[in-house]
């Protein structure tokens, strides 16, 4: 079990890791290996001391050399869940599960928010992770949701197992160029059934499915957490940098305005101060 799991590499991530580092803990960090999107993406960042006036490729490069230089891996993965267990926390990323003593959440905010049936149906025939629940629908018809073309390994994946997956693409372009794979134009705006998902609404239109896979980016901190408070969209975090459930910290986007990175990098400082403090007061 280690000290800690980081979840995210955006500005918070990268602060509360170089943090952590210097601190001495032992943590794993799940992301992407590129780092955020969001931030590599940016035209030109103003207000980032120490950086003025740099683009995202340039902050993202600045990030990279100083994360190898001091010998810091990321887990690529995205995670889909956060359970409790006798310790600390079970960290579920695709087919892999992590222990840690406490969780440090650096998810950013969602592109795009969801839709309506998609929380109530969560493990009822919804489901954010393609390894760990697409042999449960073989033979069977889904529709899988991505942000953008980033996830069509997991719709290939998916179409091992699948009958047929009816794929939505949120942004940008995606081709999956297998048989079983139908790609609609349209976005999902309902998912609906009974017990369990029975079918998906888009443009007007009702869709038998068996099942749904939504594979964003980022995936919203309070479906991760069980129990986690927030408020209007946002994990709701004391001066600490701590959240309503013990030993889960929040830091950047996820926690609310301003969306900057500089407010992010700051409060995945925090963070990785009062995991150490948190962990401290455990061996009291």
């Amino acid at each position: 079990m280690v000290d800690c799991i980081i979840i995210g590499t955006g500005a918070a991530g990268v602060s509360a890791a170089l943090t952590l580092k210097a601190l001495k803990k032992n943590f794993i960090w799940i992301g992407s290996k590129n780092l955020s999107p969001k931030i590599r993406s940016a035209e030109k960042i103003a207000n980032y001391p120490g950086l003025p006036q740099v683009s995202g490729e340039e902050m993202t490069a600045a990030f990279l050399k100083q994360i190898e230089g001091e010998e810091i891996e990321i887990t690529e993965g995205r995670v889909n869940g956060v359970y409790p267990a006798e310790g600390g926390f079970n960290v579920t990323c695709g087919g892999d599960v992590y222990e840690s003593k406490t969780v440090i959440l650096a998810t950013g905010v969602e592109a795009f928010k969801p839709v309506k049936g998609e929380s109530e149906f969560l493990g009822k025939g919804v489901s954010y992770c393609a390894v760990c629940d697409g042999f449960l629908y073989k033979d069977k018809a889904i529709a899988v949701v991505i942000e953008s073309g980033e996830e069509a390994e997991e719709v290939k994946l998916l179409a091992q197992y699948a009958r047929t997956v009816y794929l939505f693409v949120l942004k940008g372009g995606a081709e999956v160029d297998l048989e079983n794979v139908k790609k609609i134009d349209g976005r999902v705006s309902e998912i609906k059934g009974d017990m369990r998902v029975r079918s998906v609404v888009y443009d007007g239109t009702e869709l038998p499915v068996d099942g749904v896979f939504v594979l964003k980016q980022a995936v919203a901190a309070d479906t991760l957490v069980y129990g986690l408070k927030t408020e209007e969209g946002r994990v709701v975090v004391d001066r600490d940098c701590a959240t309503n459930v013990k030993g889960v910290f929040a830091a950047g986007d996820c926690t609310g305005r301003p969306f900057q990175y500089a407010k992010a990098a700051g409060e995945g400082n925090v963070c990785a101060y009062s995991v150490n403090n948190y962990l401290n007061a455990l061996k009291k």
